[in-house]
């Protein structure tokens, strides 16, 4: 199950929009210490400035910390004189106790989060060792460096961190630093000319176009018709092309000016694995000389012939429970009358290159992959569960870095090569032949054992892709990318998802995922954003049936009462959606330029959300209950949000001190996992008893009504 820290989220890992792939990873390695040298201002910190740690200066320049608090952090002294151009490297020695998780550096003299940058977490140290950043670019942007600045040095967001450091200064970069920083300079231009590629993509209207795409069981067919004079072909795009910089096409079949219908055979050989042309897009290219340009917009299978027949899943109520898995208090599903689970499913911690022990084998594109039975046994249970019970599931498909998965090889492969360690899990990866069979051979996997007509496995109905996508530095993680760039990405992702569970359940659907940042980014991305582009690049690609998977947490996550979240308005630009707006996605879902082909409403989960109580006393306890039924009482109301699938179901002690399921933990003194309010509150939401159970709240809210609470858009 996954272990979700938003807490880390949303108040401690920001990290600003206006840094671009900034040169920040560390260099550690065993060194003697630095020699002093006479001409080096070493940066000394400021004492008085100390925030939840405690700092002494042990000798010149050199200091003691110890972390008291979950925001520790301490100010230098303005520096005496202006940095050198060159002095790009903040460099020092340090000894600690414990990993650092986070080290965060403020540019002041003015502090605040668009003025900071995130390093990856410093190891622990027994021994003196150099820790090194690059921060030429950040030093730029900030116009920092002059005389009398200072900086904040973040120590994570742990208390008991004792750290010694010493000799903080600023150097010129070295030779092989210089080479990282031009390398990843180099991406960065890159990924402007596709940022700008992808953006006159979406605004270009060609002349020429592809109708449909149609998908059987050994061949796939594309129309389409071509307008103007010249020499014209249909080529494939596969997954791992990025379209819009491609100079040259293969697998290019002529075509005549007017309209066309053209089959082709289902599977070809690429990079010497078998492939299904099921995953690729079709393009129109215009050829003049020797120039090659595209001359319509790509197009995706639309039509896609299943091998089976199996009944959709039909929510029972709005209810449903997030991240279930198996325990003794399974018999909440009844009890609370749940319609709908979501499942974490991180599959690279099961799948295998080569056979293993207490493995089964799954043959895909002519090469068999290798899944883990005992891992396999608690989802299938957990699913089949639900099955039994008519509930309807959503996996969570989650790509772990390399070095959690359980099997390097499978690491290796899935990995973005562009991740950076802030990632928990990273975007998979989409750019080798190898990367791209892999996925596809995960999600074949999975969508033939968990839709089959006999349910022996259980049922998977909908697919949603990965996690806060809108987050992605933390939750799918494929480095610091313009936002059109990774959505390009994320968009390949869930095609390929949707196609391969299509051939097996013709009502399967994918959901995008993600946090309650409306406009307002709480990483790089903001979700409103990112779902009117994918809606742009549905419309003119051939248009899926995707759904949302949003996450509307109160503002503060330790706060229950959400009717109070001043980000959250009901403009339908709000910085912000929580349970306190939720008409503001309500009406969005349901404008007819977000449908599916433009007449069908998409599916909205409201799939991760919860509201906390700060202890387990009476008034914290009775204020998370309200925040639900607030949230309640609104979703109750809109009919553009399907499904509530609440966070956490039991507390868990990793949620750094976040109390936000509807059982207490497990391991609770007084009443291990004992039902709380909000489970009294949930049980009775959508069945008689409810403003029975309800009105008590009414006061914590300040109403007298519950329609007080409703709010139309504008």
């Amino acid at each position: 199950m996954k272990r979700k820290n938003h807490v880390n989220i949303y108040f401690i890992t920001l990290i600003i929009t206006s840094i671009s792939l900034f040169s920040c990873k560390k260099k550690i390695e065993v060194e003697t210490p630095i020699l002093l040298k006479p001409k080096i201002e070493y940066l000394k910190l400021d004492g008085n400035s100390a925030n939840q740690l405690t700092i002494s200066e042990t000798e010149k320049d050199s200091y003691a910390i110890n972390t008291t608090g979950e925001d520790p952090y301490v100010l230098t002294k303005g520096i005496s004189k202006s940095l050198h151009q060159d002095s790009v490297v903040l460099t020092f020695e340090y000894k600690s106790n414990k990993d650092i998780d986070k080290l965060q550096l403020f540019f002041g003299p003015s502090f605040s989060e668009g003025r900071s940058v995130s390093a990856i977490s410093v190891p622990a140290a027994s021994t003196w060792k150099s820790y090194s950043i690059v921060l030429k670019k950040p030093i730029k942007d900030f116009s920092w460096g002059k005389d009398g600045d200072l900086l904040r040095l973040d120590f994570g967001t742990n208390s008991g961190v004792r750290v010694e450091i010493r000799n903080i200064y600023f150097r010129k970069m070295n030779s092989n630093e210089q080479k990282e920083f031009d390398a990843q300079e180099a991406q960065i231009q890159k990924d402007e000319t596709i940022k700008e590629a992808l953006s006159a993509y979406l605004k270009k209207r060609y002349s020429s176009r592809i109708s449909a795409v149609k998908v059987n069981q050994t061949e796939i067919t594309i129309s389409g018709e071509v307008s103007g004079e010249g020499k014209f072909s249909l080529s494939e795009i596969y997954p791992n092309d990025t379209l819009v910089i491609k100079a040259h096409f293969e697998n290019k079949v002529s075509i005549d000016n007017g309209a066309f219908r053209i089959t082709l055979p289902r599977k070809d050989i690429k990079g010497g694995l078998e492939y299904d042309r099921l995953l690729s897009r079709w393009v129109v290219v215009k050829e003049e000389g020797d120039k090659e340009s595209i001359d319509s917009h790509a197009r995706y299978a639309d039509d896609i012939e299943s091998v089976q027949t199996v009944p959709p899943g039909v929510l029972q109520s709005k209810k449903g429970l997030g991240g279930f898995f198996m325990n003794q208090y399974a018999s909440d599903l009844d009890d609370l009358g749940i319609a709908s689970i979501t499942v974490n499913i991180p599959f690279t911690a099961m799948m295998y290159a080569s056979p293993a022990a207490n493995t089964i084998p799954h043959t895909y594109g002519g090469k068999e992959y290798y899944f883990s039975t005992s891992y396999l046994a608690s989802i299938d249970n957990a699913l089949k569960l639900a099955a039994s019970k008519g509930i309807v599931v959503a996996a969570i498909i989650l790509v772990q870095k390399a070095s959690e998965c359980a099997d390097p090889a499978i690491g290796s492969l899935l990995q973005h090569p562009d991740f950076t360690p802030e990632g928990i899990y990273t975007m998979p990866n989409l750019t080798t032949d190898e990367g791209v069979h892999c996925y596809a051979a995960a999600i074949d996997f999975l969508a033939s054992r968990y839709n089959r007509v006999d349910n022996a496995y259980g049922r998977i109905h909908k697919w949603i892709m990965h996690n806060e996508v809108d987050a992605g530095l933390t939750w799918t993680n494929m480095g610091r990318k313009p936002m059109l760039n990774y959505l390009d990405t994320y968009i390949r992702s869930m095609r390929i998802c949707h196609n391969i569970s299509r051939q097996y359940d013709p009502n399967s659907e994918v959901m995008g995922s993600f946090t309650h940042s409306w406009v307002d980014p709480i990483e790089l991305y903001s979700s409103k954003e990112m779902l009117t582009a994918l809606q742009q690049f549905s419309t003119l690609e051939g248009d899926f049936q995707w759904g949302i998977a949003y996450h509307p947490y109160p503002q503060d996550l330790n706060e229950p009462k959400t009717w109070n979240d001043n980000k959250a308005t009901f403009s339908s630009n709000s910085a912000l959606v929580t349970f306190k707006n939720l008409e503001v996605i309500d009406q969005w879902v349901k404008q007819p330029e977000n449908k599916y082909e433009a007449n069908v409403k998409r599916t909205l989960w409201l799939s991760e959300n919860g509201t906390n109580s700060r202890t387990y006393e009476d008034k914290d306890l009775a204020e998370q209950a309200a925040g639900f039924a607030y949230a309640w009482k609104k979703l109750k109301n809109l009919d553009g949000i399907d499904a509530i699938q609440w966070h956490n179901w039991i507390d868990n002690r990793v949620e750094y001190g976040l109390r936000i399921g509807l059982r207490r933990f497990p391991d609770d003194e007084t009443d291990p996992a004992g039902r709380k309010p909000v489970w009294f509150a949930y049980e009775a939401a959508g069945t008689e008893k409810e403003d029975e159970v309800f009105d008590q709240f009414k006061s914590i809210i300040g109403i007298n009504d519950w329609n007080e609470i409703m709010r139309p858009v504008f």
